[in-house]
Order: C-alpha cells, then structure tokens, then sequence
C-alpha cells in the first residue's frame, strides 16, 4: 500500500507539472471586420496564443503582449521559425519578465500584408485589433483586461503597425514596442523609384503582381493608404504613371500617400495619445542595407521629441532582422525586459 500510495503521489506531481507547462495554441476567430472588403480577405482569421507555465492551475490573472508580424509572415512565424515560445519560456524562467499571455494573428491579404491600416478595399484591421481580437482573449482567458496592462509589439512591417495601431488606440494599449519599424518617414529614395508602374498599370488581377515584390508591397500600401474601390483590380489611385518610358509623380497624390502613411506625419495627429502611454520604445540597426529605414527613424525620434513626446529610440549594431531573435537578440534584451517595466502585472 505505501507503494502504491507513493506512485499516486507521483503520478500527482508529473500530471501537475504537465498542466502547468507553457503552452502554444492556435485558434479561428470569425470576425465581421472584413464585410464587403474588395480583394477576398477573409473573416475567418488565424490566431496563435502563448500561455505560460502554470497558466492552467494558477487562477491568476496575466498581462498580455499582443504581437503583429512582418510583411510576407503571418501568426506562425514567429514561434515556428524564431523560436518567441522558447525565449518566453526562458525569460519567465529567469524572472528577467513576469509570466505573461502573448497573443499573435495573420495581419496577411492577398498581397501579403495589411500594412495594419483599415480600408475598404482590405477590411477594417483596427476594429479587428482593438475591438475584435482583444474583446476575445478578455473573454477567453484570464487576462488583465485593462489597457494598462496591454502591451503591442510588432517587427519591422509589424513594427510599423505597432507604433501606427499603438498612436491611433492608445486608450487599449498601455505600452508599445516597436522593432525596426519601416514607413517611419520620407527617405532617401522616393517611394515612386519602387514599384514597376508598367506592370501595375497592366495589371488584370493581383496575381499578374507577384513576380515583383517591390510592386506587391507598394500596391498593398497604396490599398491601404490610397484606396479606390472604384479602380478594379488593384482598387487603388496610383501616386505615379509610367508615360513614354519614364515615371511621371502625381504630386497631389502623393502628398496624400505620405500624409497618411509615414509615421512621421502621424504623431502629428497623434501626439497627446502618445503622451499618454506608459512606455513607447523603438529601435532600428545601423547597418540596415536600405538606409532609409535608418535615417527616417531618426528622424521619427527627432519628431518626437519635437512634440514633446516621452519615448526611447535605440540605434543598434545590426542589419535587417538579423539581431532580432536568439538569446542575446533585441526581443529577449530589449523589448521583453521593456514590457516586464512598463506593464501593470497584479
């Protein structure tokens, strides 16, 4: 009998230890934020869920970090390829951030990317964000459902996203980390020496795109931020033309496309949200091979302050992502430790 009662008792512990493992989870949420959009984004929408070690025997409450992607990514590719579970894991484990929830979904369209800007050519993604998506984990799990314990983090077009979502729903959001972002503002290389306009002037679906990712990101941020549902197939007004072998700028246009997208003409409208957070960080490598994304981030740090805007800007030994992930990468260094500061956890 005492043998018996031992093995019990052991069976008890390894079951408990089992329950309380961090766990990955992937879900479909159906939302109504993509009624009527014009290029067959669909509302049935992906979503991956961390929840960490001793989540299911707790009974506690937990802050949540929701995380946005990179252009051509989705929910997964964090986790699948970079390893975010295992440095979660690692970083609760060493006490370097208090256990927390992290909550990733497919920002994707057809062309690869949302640009995390509602449109009604690719749906309403603020509503799917900031009413949608976190009314659900509220729901679902025991969060700390309150903006000051919410936290948005995104890398590079997810960074861009995370400061663009974070300004305009700064009454969800307590906190913001932003991974070199890009489309922080006008570079060296104007927008228009991007996209072939001959192939998106030609173009019969937003297949004939794909041959040419400059022309797939372009008229993506163009459906977002210059949307024409009048204009199929692309639905967009283009900023450019191709006349006679040359690229003709509609300047009016265009003036409109930065206005609306680059996030430095952005705080401009945003900045007493801003003001508000409880933490705005980014930062950006020093040897990205695209020097825009470098000197437009400065300058989005200069604007900033400008307005008197509190926030961290970090300049980085480093390229395109390539100090992002691992152990000593900037999530597990920087952008973690940033979140264990700036977050309510109790």
């Amino acid at each position: 009998m005492p043998r018996i009662g031992l093995l019990l008792a052991a069976l008890a512990v390894l079951a408990f230890a089992q329950g309380a493992r961090a766990e990955i989870r992937d879900f479909t949420i159906a939302s109504k934020a993509f009624e009527g959009n014009k290029i067959g984004v669909s509302g049935q929408r992906r979503v991956r869920v961390y929840l960490p070690d001793g989540y299911e025997t707790s009974g506690r409450r937990y802050p949540v970090v929701y995380y946005l992607h990179n252009l051509f990514e989705d929910e997964k590719v964090a986790f699948d390829r970079d390893g975010f579970g295992r440095l979660l894991d690692q970083a609760i484990a060493a006490k370097a951030v208090p256990p927390m929830i992290v909550v990733a979904a497919d920002f994707s369209t057809p062309l690869g990317s949302s640009i995390y800007t509602s449109s009604p050519i690719t749906g309403r993604w603020d509503d799917f964000l900031a009413v949608e998506l976190v009314g659900w984990t509220d729901r679902t799990f025991r969060t700390l459902a309150r903006r000051d314990s919410r936290g948005l983090a995104g890398d590079r077009m997810g960074g861009y996203g995370a400061m663009a979502m974070g300004m305009r729903h700064a009454d969800v959001f307590g906190a913001v980390y932003a991974l070199h972002p890009v489309g922080a503002g006008v570079g060296l290389q104007p927008m228009a020496s991007r996209p072939n306009f001959e192939l998106l002037q030609n173009a019969k679906s937003l297949d004939d795109l794909k041959v040419d990712g400059f022309s797939q990101l372009f008229t993506a941020i163009y459906q977002a931020h210059l949307p024409n549902p009048d204009k199929p197939p692309l639905y967009v007004d283009l900023p450019a033309h191709k006349v006679g072998g040359r690229v003709v700028v509609d300047a009016k246009v265009t003036a409109r496309l930065i206005d609306s997208f680059a996030l430095d003409h952005q705080v401009l409208r945003h900045a007493d949200a801003l003001k508000t957070l409880r933490g705005l960080k980014f930062d950006w490598g020093r040897n990205d091979p695209n020097p825009d994304h470098v000197i437009s981030a400065q300058a989005l740090s200069r604007m900033l302050t400008e307005l008197g805007v509190p926030h961290e800007a970090e300049e980085y030994v480093g390229g395109w992502g390539d100090r992002t992930w691992g152990e000593t990468g900037r999530v597990s260094t920087a952008m973690l430790p940033f979140f264990a500061r700036t977050l309510v956890v109790d």
